[in-house]
This record gives structure tokens, C-alpha cells and sequence, in this order.
């Protein structure tokens, strides 16, 4: 067993973790970043990166099947070589992993280590046959699918959200247990690659952190698609069929070849040995942090999907910021002051910051609404695409806008105009008064923020 002593040990790859590593070394502290997989984390190797590839793959293939449409003629049928469409992915998620080995290795006082992190005591963690001690340690170790035991024991075979990219040709009869976000892009993604896809879901409706009227646009664009839907279903017991699965609901078999589980996500902390450091988890095994995301024991930072507070990339690279700020520029940034902003990949997007129309009624608030629907975006129509709406709430007093959902063409990138007005605390008049840019959807926020009527 050898020791070595550092400055600083950040403890996993992925959004937060080497920009921390890299400032921390930059500072001049001597760094090691722990890595027990590939570099990049959830995001470069099972999620953001390798899902939008395929969510645009499913899109060229969309576009090609409607090119009539638009006057365009496609001699022959449109097919999908899912094989080009996987070597695709791969090269995309392996140069962002090579990247990702460049930057390491071309920073000074950093100190790659590749293996499993566990805690020895507070300020000691053991990789393989080494110990390694710092006064400071950040841990970003993300999270992984949640499987229930009844699934998992049942000797049957299912997917994840991470295995399921590893399928070599396409599933003839896609089975997806969950209607959260993580499940329709899937849903969506292959059913316009050409599979059979149903979707069962516990809850009465998909989407339940979203007003109704976005669950009923994204259900109904889906299911033009061709997903199926099986909502308020309850699933029961899974087994083998042949090459295939059944699931049973609702005490009826439900025969698929390939299951896929997306009914959640939860932290990797099992492997930290969290309790020999003294750090303590919620309720939901998350790692307890402060708004400036330092858990109850002294010099240990928790930092990403391992801490609660967000369960996105942009989360976690934020997670960073506010970490470096406090620790490095006595600049005193707190998790509590950013917007909360996501958004859902189907095509159409949707986006949300702040909050949903149910919590803004539920707030007590004076509350103003303004609501546009898509078709009178005119670069919506002129591309042929007019699902979904525009959506702003704004306090009656303050003039501050409380949140905004957008559902529809590049509705992920319209909102940051809504999202950097709010972030800066100003009235609503900051963008309503601003002339914007023709023909684009955001050029439509200005009109929708002129008609605010009180919220019923």
C-alpha cells in the first residue's frame, strides 16, 4: 500500500469534477482526479452526448419521411442503417472522452487516478493499493437508473437508460416502463427509427412535474409518432418470452422484445463508504449539502446528481462555479440563486424555468399569465411545425417573471431570453420593451409578455 498526500482529491469525471480539478491545479494546488470508468461522466457516455445524437438521427429520419412536404422528392423508402447511426454516437461520445484525456494531460499538478474512491477516514480515501489523503475533497460520483427488486430478480432480461445504447441492431418491439423524461425521448427516438414502442406509466398522466396542457402536446406529438401509451397501468411481475420479455399489467401479459426500465434515477454513494468519513445522506441517499455545497464534515465538498440539488449537466457544471467562487475568489455564490431551468428532448422541445402554472396558483401570489400558442410563431408555420405554446408567469406586484414553459420549435433555445431576465431579477418590461429579431420564435416573448391577464 502506497500514500501520497495532495492539496485537493475530486473524486469522479463528470460535468463538475474536472473543471474543479483543472482550477484547483491551476491555483496551484496539487490535484488528483479519481476516475473509476471513462471519463465525462453520465452526460458524454450514457446521456446528454450519445442520446442527442440519436434524438438527431431520429430527426433526419423524420424530415426525410415528410419531405413531400415540403416539395422534396425521395426516391424509395427512407431506411435507418443503425449501424452507421451507433458508429456515430460512439465517435462522438469517444472524441469527447479524448478530449476530455487532452485537457488532463496537459494541466500541471493534476493527477489522474484510475480506480474506485472509498473514504479510510475524513480527510483519507483508498484507490486500489493506494491511500490518498488531502484536506480537501470534492466528490462527484453522479447517479445511475434505479431497477426495482422485482425486476431485477426476476431472470429475465431489461435495459437501462445506459445498456440500451449498447444494443447492436434496433428492438422489433420496445417495452418502456416510466413516462418521465429520460423515457420519452427514448420512446420517441425509436419509434421514428421504425420500432414498435409502448409506454407504461403508474400515474394517471406522463410528465408529472408539468402542467397538463404540456403532458397533453408532448403525449399527442408522441403518439402521431406512433408510441403507445398505457397510463394509470401498474406493472407487476417481468419474465422471459422466448428471445423476448412479457411484462405483466394490469394482471395481463404484455409480450415485448426488449424492456426498457426509466422510472428513475439514484446517487452512487454505496462504494464511498461515506459513514467512515462521517458524511451523512437524506432520505433519498443523497449527499447532504449547504447552499454552498459543503456536506457536514469539514474540507468535503459534494458536487453534481450525487448532491440532489439538480439532476442535469448544467446543475453540476454550476455545482463548480459556485464551489470555485466561495473557495477561490471570496465570491459567495449560493446553489439557491440560480433559476431552476431544464428542458425535455423530444421533438418538439420542451423548457421550463422557474415555475409551472399549478405551482405559481399554488404560491399565493397575484399572478399574470401570458399564453401564445405556437402557430403564431411565424418560423413555426413557415417550417411546417406548430405543436405546442408559449407560456410566461409574472408576479402582479413586482413585475417579476416567476417562470415559463415553452413547448415547441427550438423552445429550448427561445427561453434563455425569459431565463436571463429572470436570473437578473428585473421586471418583465426588460424584455417586453425589447425589439427582437424576425423571423424567430423568440421574437414572439416580447408579444406574449404584452398580453399578461391575471392567472385562474
Amino acid at each position: 500500500m502506497t500514500s501520497s498526500s495532495y492539496d485537493a482529491l475530486v473524486i469522479g469525471t463528470g460535468q463538475a469534477g474536472p473543471a474543479l480539478a483543472v482550477r484547483l491545479a491551476g491555483h496551484g494546488w496539487k490535484t488528483a482526479l479519481v476516475e473509476r470508468g471513462e471519463f465525462g461522466g453520465t452526460c458524454v457516455n450514457n446521456g446528454c452526448t450519445p442520446t442527442k445524437t440519436l434524438v438527431a438521427s431520429a430527426r433526419a429520419a423524420w424530415v426525410a419521411r415528410h419531405a413531400a412536404d415540403f416539395g422534396v422528392t425521395i426516391a424509395g423508402p427512407v431506411g435507418i442503417d443503425y449501424a452507421a447511426v451507433r458508429a456515430r454516437m460512439v465517435k462522438v461520445v469517444q472524441d469527447s472522452r479524448d478530449g476530455l484525456g487532452r485537457w488532463f494531460d496537459g494541466t500541471a499538478n493534476l493527477d489522474v487516478i484510475r480506480g474506485e474512491a472509498r473514504f479510510t477516514s475524513r480527510d483519507t480515501m483508498q484507490v486500489g493499493d493506494r491511500m490518498l489523503r488531502a484536506p480537501r475533497i470534492f466528490l462527484n460520483t453522479g447517479a445511475r437508473p434505479i431497477v426495482p427488486d422485482w425486476i431485477a430478480a426476476s431472470g429475465a432480461p431489461w435495459l437501462t437508460s445506459e445498456s440500451l445504447m449498447d444494443l447492436a441492431e434496433l428492438p422489433a418491439r420496445l417495452v418502456i416502463l416510466g413516462a418521465g423524461y429520460i423515457a420519452l425521448e427514448y420512446a420517441q427516438v425509436y419509434a421514428r427509427f421504425g420500432c414498435e414502442v409502448t409506454v407504461i406509466e403508474h400515474g394517471p398522466r406522463l410528465l408529472p412535474r408539468e402542467d397538463d396542457e404540456a403532458a397533453r402536446v408532448i403525449q399527442a406529438v408522441l403518439e402521431r409518432d406512433g408510441v403507445r401509451f398505457r397510463l394509470g397501468a401498474n406493472a407487476t411481475a417481468l419474465e422471459r418470452d422466448g428471445s423476448g420479455i412479457a411484462l405483466t399489467v394490469d394482471g395481463q401479459r404484455l409480450a415485448g422484445s426488449h424492456l426498457l426500465v426509466a422510472i428513475g434515477r439514484q446517487p452512487n454513494t454505496e462504494a464511498l463508504d461515506l459513514a467512515r468519513a462521517g458524511v451523512t445522506r437524506d432520505a433519498r441517499g443523497h449527499v447532504r449539502v449547504d447552499d454552498q455545497l459543503r456536506t457536514d464534515v469539514p474540507g468535503i465538498w459534494a458536487l453534481g446528481d450525487v448532491n440532489g440539488r439538480g439532476a442535469f449537466t448544467h446543475t453540476s457544471y454550476n455545482d463548480f462555479e459556485v464551489v470555485a467562487a466561495n473557495l477561490l475568489d471570496d465570491d459567495p455564490r449560493r446553489v439557491t440563486d440560480r433559476v431552476p431551468a431544464y428542458a425535455l428532448y423530444t421533438d418538439p422541445p420542451l423548457a421550463r424555468i422557474g415555475m409551472a402554472r399549478a405551482e405559481a396558483k399554488a404560491s399565493g401570489r397575484r399572478v399574470l399569465v401570458g399564453h401564445l400558442p405556437m402557430s403564431r410563431v411565424g418560423r413555426a408555420r413557415e417550417r411546417g411545425e406548430t405543436d405546442g405554446y408559449l407560456e410566461a408567469l409574472v408576479d402582479a406586484d413586482d413585475q417579476r417573471i416567476l417562470g415559463a414553459t415553452l413547448v415547441g420549435i427550438e423552445a429550448d433555445e427561445a427561453i434563455h431570453g425569459l431565463l436571463d431576465v429572470m436570473s437578473a431579477g428585473l421586471p418583465f418590461t426588460a424584455i417586453s420593451r425589447t425589439m427582437h429579431i424576425h423571423p424567430t420564435v423568440s421574437e414572439l416573448i416580447p408579444t406574449l409578455l404584452q398580453s399578461l391577464e391575471p392567472l385562474r
